[in-house]
C-alpha cells in the first residue's frame, strides 16, 4: 500500500508541485519572521517603529539568523536540503534556531518590549525545547511545518480573535504538503501541529497572564 502511494506521487507532478509549494511558501522562517511583526502591529497599538523594532528583533533572531546557518550548511552538505528532513542532521540547526532566539529574548527583556512579544517567544523557545527532545530522545522526526504553522495560528487566535481560525486551511495544507512529498508521516504531521497548538498556546497564555 505504501509503495503503491509513493509511486502515485511520484508520477503526479501536479499534487507534488502543490505541496512543494506550500513547503516553500509555508515553511517555519516565513511563519516565524512573519508571525512577529503581525502580533506587535496589534500590541503596540499600530506603531510602526515600535512594530519593525520588537516584530524584527524576535523575527530575525527567531528566523533569518538560524535560516541563514541552515542555508550555508545545506550549501556546504552538511545535511540533504535547507529543510532538513534527516533527522540525525537536526543536531546544528536546533542548537543555532535555540541560541539565536534567546539572545533575541534577552534583548526583548532588556528593551522592555511588550509583555506579548516575550510571551512568543517564549511559547517558540518553549516549541522548541520540545521538539528537540521528541526528535532526539524519542528519535521521532517531529515536523517542525506543523509545529511552526499550528502554533503561529493558535497565537494569532488569541492575539486578534477567533476571526483568524480561517488560517487553519493554511495549516492543513502545509501539513498534507509534508507527507505528500514524503518528508514525514501523518503521524509526524499530525503530533507537530498539537504539539505546537496546545504547548505553544498554552505557553504563552502563561507568560502573558504572569508577565501582565
Amino acid at each position: 500500500m505504501s509503495q503503491t502511494l509513493s509511486t502515485d506521487r511520484t508520477t503526479n507532478p501536479g499534487r507534488r508541485a502543490v505541496a512543494r509549494l506550500a513547503t516553500e511558501v509555508l515553511a517555519p522562517w516565513v511563519w516565524v519572521l512573519g508571525l512577529p511583526l503581525v502580533v506587535a502591529w496589534e500590541v503596540t497599538g499600530h506603531h510602526l517603529g515600535e512594530t519593525l523594532l520588537w516584530g524584527l528583533i524576535t523575527g530575525v533572531t527567531g528566523s533569518l539568523i538560524p535560516m541563514a546557518v541552515i542555508v550555508h550548511g545545506a550549501r556546504q552538505g552538511k545535511w540533504d536540503s535547507h529543510h532538513v528532513t534527516d533527522r540525525a542532521g537536526r543536531v546544528i540547526p536546533f542548537a543555532a534556531c535555540i541560541s539565536s532566539l534567546a539572545g533575541g529574548i534577552v534583548l526583548l527583556v532588556i528593551g522592555n518590549a511588550p509583555h506579548e512579544m516575550v510571551s512568543l517567544a517564549g511559547a517558540e523557545m518553549a516549541c522548541l525545547f520540545a521538539s528537540v527532545a521528541i526528535t532526539f530522545a524519542l528519535k521521532f522526526k517531529i515536523s517542525m511545518h506543523a509545529v511552526v504553522a499550528a502554533g503561529a495560528t493558535v497565537m494569532l487566535v488569541f492575539v486578534y480573535g477567533p476571526l483568524l481560525l480561517l488560517l487553519i486551511p493554511l495549516v492543513a495544507w502545509v501539513c498534507w504538503s509534508r507527507v505528500e512529498l514524503d518528508d514525514h508521516t501523518t503521524a509526524q504531521v499530525i503530533s507537530g501541529a498539537v504539539l505546537g497548538a496546545v504547548l505553544g498556546g498554552a505557553v504563552y497564555l502563561v507568560l502573558d497572564a504572569a508577565l501582565r
